[in-house]
């Protein structure tokens, strides 16, 4: 096969632009449409879903979505492959049977299980991540529709460009090219413009999903459809690389893909081409994600206006202790956030408020529940002057944990459910590669010494953060070579911390990729238990980034524009 193959993707999340699906089938040609509907807090979501109803356990939406975009695909010859199975792959592809039936259009239908693991006690699920293996095979045997459930999200990708080309399990670097576009379509519009830093530079009120062309040699071409809104550039490719990644290797189950290697070009408007990607044998091990319910959670924002914010804010913390110990019983988690929103003088009542934030956790719903809604609302005509809440607080509710572990790939059935019936077992890969950290590289010449000013991080430099588990990872990079060449050396893990005195205490790790003239960052337990124990008031770090740009450090002048050093305070030597 010589065509590059055009696959596209219209979810990044369960929950994504509903119409994406069928403005991916009609605004431009595609072969496969991808659609990524599970993260970790999803699982949980699916889990209890299961509980309630054991046919559930997949991503409703999707079925909504096939409703009118079966026929858009079958009438243009795309072929769909997505994870909406969740965790019942088998019984989202019998609904997509029934669904085809209905509206009358001849599809072929398969589906990928075997990630299902046993489930320990106390946890409400556990998955393996698969590979693309038993996806490509589900294609090499005609079928139109694949449905799978836990794979990575890049086997989406990886799947199809080997059933297409041919690849096998040992075609390492092709592979790692694959996993990288991937990557980067994963999460959907984040790649044409949507969450990006320098968003002020484009129109992205509606951005259009990202496609890649992969070819035969696994290098690929980062685009999205003509006339679509959003913008598809060195900058936006660069940031989703970044995206929940560490260093520079990147494990999966079907390769270890070398971030270091990624070589970025532009290749005309709204193109950008990856290439040069190498890959080694993926790791013996499938990374497994364990969901439990890790109790019940609650929690309520007093407003305080006004003068004295620190002293009103001390007196709300006082009678709630107060309250919890007259009634016998403290949560046993309470925390306080204190958001300094307000103004002095402010014109309006909003804008001299500020926000006292308290949630508890316990395993006791009623110790989150009543027993704060009490001590909460018997505040309201004896505490400080101007008390009033943002809404009342209610019953607890419940909240989750994300466990990751690892497990032998020989271990795992990777099944492949073929259209005709046939259960086809994925082998594992024949040669793995223990993994370990890449050797660090050389850092570029410094800029040579010269006059600073005192300027937000952000004038020069993009960022991109997001969640794994409990870590949060932060995402740095620059768009000239002499803003990369400053970068590397003032952007310390140590710098790091001054700049983000929430990473105290915590292991900070930097990893250095020059390609991309990034620095990415992980920052080992900011998150707590995860996303869905909401553990912190941006449970999934995706503002960190942003936190870290709007801090201010010496950046030399020679870096910043003729208005930003106008703006930026004095000049320092």
């Amino acid at each position: 096969m010589t065509e590059p193959l055009r696959i596209g993707n219209a979810s990044g999340f369960y929950g994504d632009r509903f119409d994406a699906v069928r403005e991916m089938l009609t605004d431009g040609p595609l072969d496969v449409l991808t659609g990524d509907y599970l993260a970790e807090l999803t699982m949980l979501i699916l889990g209890r879903s299961r509980l309630k109803d054991p046919g559930r356990g997949y991503a409703t939406t999707f079925l909504r979505q096939l409703e009118e975009g079966l026929g858009l695909a079958h009438q243009h010859g795309v072929k769909i492959v997505t994870n909406a199975g969740g965790l019942n792959p088998a019984g989202l592809a019998d609904a997509v049977r029934e669904l085809a039936a209905k509206v009358g259009v001849p599809v072929s239908v398969a589906h990928v299980e075997g990630d299902s693991l046993p489930v320990p006690d106390g946890f409400l699920t556990a998955n393996a991540y698969l590979g693309g293996a038993g996806i490509a095979a589900c294609l090499r045997s005609g079928a139109d529709i694949v449905v799978t459930g836990r794979v990575t999200d890049a086997a989406l990708v990886t799947g199809p460009a080997a059933a297409h080309f041919g690849w096998g399990p040992e075609d390492h670097d092709v592979l790692a090219g694959a996993v990288v576009a991937g990557h980067v379509l994963e999460c959907g519009t984040q790649a044409t413009g949507g969450n990006y830093s320098f968003f002020r530079g484009h129109d992205i009120r509606r951005p259009g999903f990202p496609l890649a062309e992969i070819h035969a040699d696994g290098s690929s071409v980062i685009t999205k459809h003509d006339g679509t809104g959003g913008v598809v550039d060195l900058g936006t490719v660069t940031a989703q690389l970044l995206y929940e990644t560490g260093g520079a290797r990147y494990a999966g189950p079907d390769v270890t893909a070398r971030l270091d290697t990624v070589r970025l070009s532009p290749d005309g408007p709204d193109r950008v081409r990856i290439s040069g990607v190498r890959g080694e044998a993926p790791p013996p091990t499938l990374k497994a994600g364990l969901t439990r319910l890790g109790g019940w959670r609650s929690e309520v924002v007093f407003v305080l206006t006004g003068l004295d914010i620190e002293a009103k804010a001390q007196l709300v913390r006082d009678q709630i202790a107060d309250a919890f110990a007259r009634a016998g019983r403290r949560p046993e988690e309470v925390r306080w956030e204190l958001v300094r929103t307000d103004r002095a003088d402010a014109a309006t009542e909003e804008t001299a408020s500020a926000l006292l934030r308290l949630v508890v956790r316990d395993q006791d719903p009623e110790a989150v529940g009543r027993a704060l809604s009490g001590a909460a609302i018997e505040l309201a005509l004896g505490s400080y002057p101007g008390f009033h809440v943002t809404a009342p607080p209610g019953k607890g509710a419940p909240y989750g944990v994300f466990e990751a572990r690892y497990v032998p790939a020989e271990d795992v059935t990777h099944l492949a459910v073929l259209p005709d019936g046939r259960r086809e077992v994925q082998a594992p890969p024949a040669r793995t590669q223990v993994l370990s950290d890449a050797e660090q590289p050389m850092l570029p010449e410094p800029l040579p010494a010269g006059p600073t000013r005192s300027a937000a991080l952000g004038l020069v430099a993009g960022a991109r953060s997001g969640d794994k588990g409990g870590d949060a990872n932060v995402g740095v990079w620059v768009r000239s070579e002499a803003a990369w060449r400053w970068l590397a050396h003032e952007l310390t893990v140590e710098r790091l911390r001054e700049l983000l005195p929430e990473t105290a205490g915590l292991t900070v790790v930097r990893h250095v990729l020059p390609n991309l003239r990034a620095l990415n960052f992980t920052v080992h337990g900011l998150l707590g238990e995860g996303v869905a124990a909401q553990h912190r008031f941006d449970p999934q770090a995706k503002a960190v980034g942003e936190w870290l740009r709007s801090r201010r450090l010496e950046i030399p002048v020679a870096l910043l524009s003729p208005q930003d050093s106008a703006d930026a305070p004095e000049v320092h030597a």
